[in-house]
């Protein structure tokens, strides 16, 4: 079958490939912190189904604990190198019947015959805002009958386009859970620039209008809902040839791609 995917909110997707089901930095919570859900139920049971998990990087909103803990014994978890280290509740997951695998830049992991490849991202990948860089933040292209590329939290860096490789359909961060968006980020004219120098056939985008800071909904409301509109807008001008699927949460979309 052509490869499907699913947005479920934040940087939350199922790329299903040859059968085989790969989740993305898994945020089931309707709350987190100062975060809270404010579009779309939290989703489904059938989105913790998975024969593999990809986690971008150590941040609490990607590699979310009690989420991967509503995973199913024996579900493989790939996490950047260092990552059980820095964060001791991973070892608890993989004692309790996850299967941990550590990857670097250049790593790449097969699953029931489809390839996943880790690859380099911009992006502060500590788990908390001081302290020391134990593991890298990373992205992730599954290749098997299309090449899909998901970017984790990322910002534009030199030869981006050489060190991820071709690729057929991009998930794309564009938002985030604030109003600002510091350095390592994407925005979506940012991403708009990435989409035109990767030139995939399809792109989602993904990471916006899902969490936003409690006390923040009357401030700046467009900062929540816009930036998935921005991006269409601008990959129209900067990369007209992609067909750009903007998805609500919940749905899915199987793009054209030719291989």
């Amino acid at each position: 079958m052509p490869v499907e995917v699913t947005w479920w909110g934040h940087a939350t997707c199922t790329v299903e490939d040859s059968g085989v089901r790969f989740l993305t930095d898994p945020l089931f919570a309707r709350r987190l912190a100062h975060l809270r859900r404010r579009r779309g139920a939290a989703p489904p049971h059938e989105a913790t189904v998975a024969e593999a998990v990809l986690v971008s990087h150590l941040h609490s909103d990607h590699l979310h604990l009690p989420s991967l803990a509503r995973l199913a014994p024996g579900t493989l978890v790939v996490v950047p190198r260092g990552a059980p280290a820095a964060v001791p509740g991973l070892r608890r997951l993989d004692g309790n019947g996850l299967r941990l695998t550590e990857v670097e830049a250049g790593d790449t992991v097969t699953v029931e015959g489809v390839t996943v490849r880790a690859v380099p991202a911009l992006h502060d990948g500590r788990r908390l805002p001081v302290g020391p860089h134990r593991a890298p933040a990373l992205g992730y292209v599954v290749e098997g009958e299309a090449r899909t590329y998901f970017a984790g939290d990322t910002g534009l860096f030199d030869g981006m386009a050489e060190a991820v490789g071709p690729v057929d359909v991009a998930l794309l961060p564009v938002g985030g859970w604030g109003p600002y968006l510091g350095h390592g980020h994407l925005d979506a004219g940012r991403a708009a620039q990435a989409l035109a120098a990767l030139s995939p056939a399809a792109a989602v985008p993904v990471h916006y209008g899902t969490y936003w800071p409690i006390g923040l909904d009357g401030v700046r409301p467009h900062e929540f809902h816009s930036p998935g509109d921005e991006f269409v807008r601008h990959a129209a001008r900067l990369a007209p040839k992609v067909a750009v699927h903007l998805l609500g949460h919940g749905e899915r979309v199987r793009p054209e791609v030719a291989r």
